[in-house]
């Protein structure tokens, strides 16, 4: 299936679901569809209607500073990050389309210290270092046309021999913060409707938990790594690759399995918390997962 085929398939999708329920966050990905698809001003009206209805859904406000970064309006496209940011929290999606907004705007310094604190996490994120690139070398082709040197904190950043990039006299990036195991799911069942969250490991048994589901822990914990093993055994043995994730919506209950090096996160959520929200915050955790052992 081609790539245009596929969005006007998400597309007929997401509006079967609009239709039936006008109040559905399935706008924001309805919006990212059409931006996708280059119909910006289609995008626009659609995100801009829900975002009235879902003011607080963080991942609209990132579809919409999309929407306006691709239409050439980049203070909106920013302050649109910003109202993402307040809601969820920073990521490195975010700053990733941050450095992307300001290296539009012209603002090189300010991309360049994203860019650079984000390559020292990511080292071998191929878009990170085409963007740094960028943003290294039109402020010199500028200052070349016009005969001027090139600003000295631009200067600063130079790229080894070795193809790394290396930051002089720019502050050492923030480190990620790192988490264990217990403190993960303190954090995660203080989400907005999250009802528990349980590490097993990768035989279902539950190691720790924070847990307040009318559903038994332990009997939760196995049903849920069974489904990931068996879906594991069928997407390998046809040939589609890993499960890395597991999310799953009921009548009562989103659950939500995430898989790490040494068991599996198990978050549980009441069906009326916010998909996207909930994600990104455990996604954030999550990377700064370092183990127990």
């Amino acid at each position: 299936m081609t790539v245009a085929v596929e969005i006007d398939d998400r597309i007929a999708k997401c509006r079967k679901i609009l239709e039936t329920d006008p109040n559905s966050q399935i706008f924001a990905a309805l919006a990212e569809a059409y931006r996708k698809k280059g119909e910006l001003d289609k995008a626009f009206r659609l995100c801009q209607g829900g975002l009235r209805i879902h003011p607080s859904y963080g991942s609209a406000h990132v579809v919409m500073a999309k929407i306006n970064l691709d239409r050439g309006l980049y203070d909106w496209a920013e302050a649109e990050v910003n109202k993402a940011v307040e809601i969820d929290g920073r990521s490195r999606a975010i700053d990733l389309l941050l450095a992307e907004i300001f290296l539009f705007k012209g603002e090189y310094k300010r991309s360049i210290k994203l860019l650079n604190r984000l390559l020292q996490i990511d080292p071998e994120n191929g878009q990170i270092r085409k963007l740094l690139d960028i943003a290294l070398k039109i402020p010199e082709e500028q200052a070349a046309q016009i005969g001027s040197p090139v600003s000295e904190s631009i200067e600063e950043t130079r790229i080894t021999t070795a193809g790394s990039l290396e930051a002089v006299a720019e502050p050492a990036p923030e480190k990620e913060p790192v988490f264990g195991t217990h403190e993960i799911l303190r954090q995660a069942v203080t989400i907005p409707k999250m009802q528990g969250a349980q590490f097993i490991n990768h035989e279902g048994l539950v190691i720790d938990s924070e847990w307040s589901v009318k559903i038994d822990a332990t009997t939760c914990g196995a049903a849920l790594a069974e489904v990931d093993q068996f879906l594991n055994l069928e997407l390998v043995k046809a040939s589609f690759g890993h499960v890395k994730f597991v999310l799953i919506e009921t009548a009562e209950y989103v659950f939500y399995l995430l898989e790490v090096r040494d068991g599996m996160f198990l978050f549980v959520g009441d069906e009326k918390i916010n998909l996207g929200t909930m994600r990104m915050k455990i996604s954030t955790l999550v990377d700064g997962y370092q183990g127990d052992g």
